[in-house]
């Protein structure tokens, strides 16, 4: 029995490119908001949610952010949404804003990298087959 699943090499590139993006966007979020009072940082654990979108249990929907007013433009995070958790604070601030821009810095500077590694793999995978229906060797 194998302990580590088999998906389609396709499927993992994509649903992970997916993922980091959403990530990214996280994170931005939590960058731009590191002087909002009360704002609360936002992360994901990328293996358990790129797991369950794999899986089919968690869809990567269209994300949006409630709105308050008819006036207000729709954003691309929810605050409800499940996947997201609350970053704890390695020293809270007096205004309850728990972003710390150094962590979140480097959690986004580490996901470009490997958002870039993505891009990188399904990359390989269109091209080896894209030369397997051409039949040409590389």
């Amino acid at each position: 029995m194998n302990a580590v699943p088999q998906y389609d090499s396709l499927k993992f590139g994509e649903t992970a490119l997916k993922l980091r993006t959403f990530r990214q966007q996280i994170l931005s979020n939590n960058l731009a908001n590191s002087d909002t009072p009360g704002f609360k940082a936002r992360d994901i654990r990328f293996a358990d949610v790129l797991k369950a979108q794999l899986e089919g249990s968690s869809p990567i929907a269209g994300v949006s952010m409630a709105t308050t007013h008819a006036g207000h433009i729709a954003g691309k995070i929810s605050s409800d949404d499940p996947r997201l958790l609350y970053r704890v604070p390695n020293q809270p601030s007096k205004d309850g804003n728990t972003v710390d821009s150094d962590v979140e810095l480097s959690e986004f500077t580490k996901n470009s990298v490997f958002t870039e590694a993505a891009l990188t793999f399904l990359g390989g995978t269109l091209s080896s087959r894209l030369s397997a229906i051409k039949g040409q060797i590389s």
